[in-house]
């Protein structure tokens, strides 16, 4: 009998011990939580950043909707981000409201928006603006950069009778990192307005080829983000926000061959852009060509030299009436070559003026050919 209690007391000292230890060894793997008197404490997590941000920014957050003509009501197209073309959305074309669609945020309450420029490419199209509360404003002015992806629409504030216009914070893209949380928010599909989307930053300076079969045109995009933050059809324009609620991109592209691989312009880029058209409203040298470069391994593939090739002129552009053709292969201007992108066609031409005059070499039909042309000015576009 006494052995009966006393291997009791032993397996009940065990338990004890056991007990004491277990949590001993949790409390050790906790961190200690220290508040002061009458001091709330706010437990920080991923859900908690982005739904604080979203109601920060997402009334900032604005679709562009172009009105289309009669003729063009049976399809409606929208924006699929450079890499893609323009579609129908689902349902088969049957929406009641035949628009052009993408994204675009409020950088200041007189009604200046950021947009990305394929999503008012359409130079002869009229736009309006829906905010997040449902509001509509008719586009007074357009100003398209005609270096980068950008575009700043120009809206009346007075439309808006209650508060005034809410507008976003421009970040820092200088410092970012690879694996840094994202934010996206915008109009997916063109139907979703203020869809948000997480991620991370993916990669960083990253070079693309960025075109638009339905507009014809394409554009070397250097230095971009890459997220993997879902971007999709009618995102183009809208912002890449940190978890401060800043926006540090502009959604601009998607990788249709891919999975959750995007691309953003980095935030300093149209921050410079805008201090641009402060000051001089984009008056910018402009050639009006559309073009696709040509590298070593494509020149070599082809037996071509390498340039620039040229997929459409601007009709009345100085490249037009310089003679040059679609098919023309730009090989140099000015002695500079415009071969890969730190060297590319955008790049010469910014470090023209308007009206200057411009030498350029051409390879056409096996040959080589100058030709000259008098550079324009991008606002007058």
């Amino acid at each position: 009998m006494r052995r009966v209690v006393l291997l009791l007391a032993i397996i009940i000292a065990l338990f004890i011990g056991w007990g004491m230890v277990s949590n001993s060894a949790l409390n050790w793997f906790q961190m200690p939580s220290v508040s002061l008197p009458g001091e709330q404490v706010k437990v920080v997590t991923e859900e908690s950043v982005t739904v604080d941000t979203v109601k920060k920014v997402g009334p900032s957050v604005v679709t562009v909707v172009e009105n289309l003509p009669p003729q063009q009501q049976q399809q409606i197209p929208f924006d699929l981000g450079p890499f893609g073309f323009f579609q129908t959305p689902p349902g088969g074309g049957q929406s009641q409201q035949p628009q052009a669609i993408g994204s675009g945020f409020i950088v200041n309450s007189n009604g200046l928006i950021v947009t990305s420029k394929h999503v008012v490419a359409d130079t002869s199209g009229t736009y309006q603006v829906i905010t997040a509360n449902n509001k509509k404003y008719d586009v007074k002015q357009i100003s398209r950069d005609p270096s980068n992806d950008i575009a700043f629409l120009k809206i009346d504030p007075s439309q808006n009778t209650g508060n005034p216009l809410p507008s976003v914070i421009l970040g820092d893209s200088s410092h970012l990192q690879v694996g840094q949380f994202v934010i996206a928010i915008g109009t997916a599909l063109g139907e979703f307005r203020n869809t948000v989307t997480t991620g991370v930053v993916s990669g960083l300076g990253r070079s693309i080829t960025a075109g638009d079969q339905f507009q014809q045109t394409t554009e070397q995009l250097s230095n971009v983000i890459q997220t993997s933050a879902a971007i999709n059809p009618g995102n183009s324009g809208g912002p890449l926000l940190n978890s401060s609620g800043q926006v540090i991109g502009v959604n601009t592209a998607v990788e249709q061959n891919g999975q959750n691989i995007g691309f953003a312009l980095p935030v300093n880029l149209i921050k410079t852009s805008l201090q641009t058209f402060n000051q001089t409203g984009f008056a910018r040298p402009y050639l009006g060509v559309s073009y696709s470069p040509i590298s070593q391994a494509v020149a070599l593939l082809n037996n071509v030299p390498e340039g620039v090739y040229v997929q459409n002129v601007v009709s009345g552009s100085p490249a037009d009436k310089a003679g040059i053709q679609g098919g023309d292969i730009i090989l140099s201007i000015d002695g500079s070559r415009v071969a890969d992108q730190s060297d590319s066609l955008e790049t010469v031409i910014a470090k023209k003026k308007i009206g200057q005059s411009i030498k350029i070499t051409l390879w056409r039909n096996n040959k080589t050919m100058d030709v000259s042309a008098m550079l324009g000015n991008a606002n007058n576009q």
